[in-house]
């Protein structure tokens, strides 16, 4: 489709998005450029990952001379498209795209695309492991990636057509789906199956307003062609206005100041015009068609799955990315067999409301995966209120979200919360000043600056009968390279803390 020989490339960000668009671009022959921020004695494991590939590098800052001559312009995933740079190649007519955005252009099978505010990863790995466990014995090979794991773009030389790719897609990567910016067209190659699980105020500290945030989840129902399935959730605010599934008296209400409104009647357009149904997927609502819990059975395509009480994830918000991996993968020729094999034995991924440590009758729960109060809130309500003693370690780094559901389901399940890092301060007075608006007594609190002290203060006060639960409700970026880091290095404390005594 394109032929990228003696192209001048430019790529920004040296992680692992932009070391697979190196490698990509230097077997395609094209002329590489990378750019990275950080200075190169902070970029040792990813010089190091470059293993002698012939690239120039611009390390320590992003240069507009590096524009000169630039026929294509790549972000690496958290690179923001309102950099300097980027809106100078923009200014000059360079087209942009990232890794995802080329595998989808370039894949020889189809594609599954999913994102959504939450769930994306679970909802993915599930997908990916119904699909898997159905072709077992059938001669296609399912491939996963995108946001999760590892990039596909320079290994799409192994895909086989008839074989199956997973996409993980998040808001960063889809912004610049965009026919304005994006390098090549899309038209007639987007997915052919579509997700959106669901979209609620997330990465606000990046997208400039919920609009903007939808629109740019929206970009993966841009490009679909009639033949395209598109998923989404019954349950969620925003998606139901895109189908008839759900009755409009009992949908839910989307706050006016996100300013939707428009954006949803454009994109209910859109896909009327194609035409395409949705397909929907509920946790709340029995429906007709797609994927639903109704009297404690999960349901698609109107035969059961397995009982509620099979699933070995915890939580309402995964019997919701259960549904939607059975819908998802229904449409990509998945078995009822294989729907049940994954959702009766799937125990969770790492980070995500994983058991670390159950030692002396106190239970160790890793959420790092929680990087905005909505996820946080999904990780409290596996817990019923008075069932056990519940310390809840919030923290990290603030995204400029709304605080006050996260407080108000604090007042109703916590017994000791700890604030950590940047946002923790934030968090624990956010708690105290709903318990005073409420007029209810706020749990007992404490702040403190890392996790570490955190670990060691709930150590003090673990009894038997008590759950320790990481559900940070912030990033991890005020203290850690990824969310997977700070997970890491709590159960790290977690292991030795109990080595010594307390």
């Amino acid at each position: 489709m394109f032929n990228f020989h003696n192209r001048n490339i430019l790529i920004l960000g040296l992680a692992r998005q932009g070391l697979a668009l190196c490698r990509y671009f230097v077997a395609a022959g094209a002329n590489v450029t990378v750019s990275d921020a950080a200075p190169a004695q902070k970029l040792g494991a990813e010089l190091a990952a470059l293993n002698g590939l012939p690239v120039s590098l611009a390390l320590g800052g992003h240069p507009l001379s590096l524009l000169d001559g630039c026929d294509l312009l790549c972000l690496s995933g958290g690179v923001p498209p309102q950099l300097p740079i980027v809106q100078e190649a923009v200014r000059r007519g360079i087209r942009l795209s990232n890794d995802s955005l080329l595998t989808l252009q370039l894949a020889p099978c189809p594609v599954i695309g999913i994102t959504g505010s939450s769930g994306k990863t679970t909802t993915t790995t599930l997908v990916g492991a119904m699909l898997r466990r159905t072709f077992v014995d059938g001669g296609r090979t399912v491939h996963i990636g995108g946001n999760i794991g590892t990039p596909l773009l320079d290994r799409l030389d192994e895909v086989g057509e008839n074989d199956l790719i997973v996409l993980e897609l998040s808001s960063f990567q889809l912004e610049i789906f965009d026919p304005a910016i994006a390098y090549g067209t899309l038209a007639g190659k987007g997915p052919d199956v579509a997700a959106i699980l669901n979209i609620t105020p997330n990465h606000l500290d990046r997208h400039p307003s919920m609009t903007a945030y939808a629109d740019a989840k929206f970009n993966l129902l841009r490009y679909l062609s009639p033949e395209s399935s598109v998923i989404l959730s019954g349950d969620d605010g925003v998606t139901q206005r895109l189908g008839d599934a759900i009755p409009a008296e009992i949908r839910s209400r989307i706050p006016k100041e996100w300013g939707l409104d428009e954006l949803l009647t454009s994109q209910r357009e859109g896909l009327a015009a194609l035409p395409l149904s949705p397909v929907f997927f509920s946790r709340q609502t029995p429906l007709t068609a797609g994927a639903w819990l109704e009297d404690d059975q999960l349901i698609c395509a109107g035969e059961p799955i397995c009982s509620r009480g099979e699933v070995r994830l915890r939580g309402d918000h995964n019997i919701s990315n259960l549904l939607a991996a059975a819908a998802i993968s229904h449409a990509a020729g998945a078995s009822h067999q294989a729907m049940r094999s994954v959702a009766t034995s799937f125990t969770g991924v790492p980070h995500r409301l994983e058991e670390v440590s159950r030692l002396g009758g106190v239970m160790w729960i890793n959420d790092s995966i929680a990087t905005a109060p909505e996820r946080a809130i999904a990780g409290l309500r596996v817990f019923a209120p008075g069932e056990q003693t519940l310390v809840l370690l919030a923290g990290g780094k603030d995204k400029n979200l709304p605080w006050d559901d996260f407080a108000e389901e604090t007042l109703r399940r916590v017994n000791f919360l700890i604030g950590f890092g940047q946002a923790g301060p934030m968090i624990v007075q956010k708690v105290r000043d709903w318990a005073a608006f409420r007029r209810v007594t706020p749990p007992e609190s404490a702040i403190v600056t890392r996790l570490e002290e955190a670990v060691r203060l709930a150590a003090h006060m673990a009894r038997p009968g008590t759950v320790v639960l990481l559900s940070p409700g912030g990033t991890s970026y005020d203290g850690y390279k990824n969310f997977e880091e700070r997970g890491e290095h709590f159960r790290r404390l977690v292991a030795e803390m109990q080595l010594q005594p307390i």
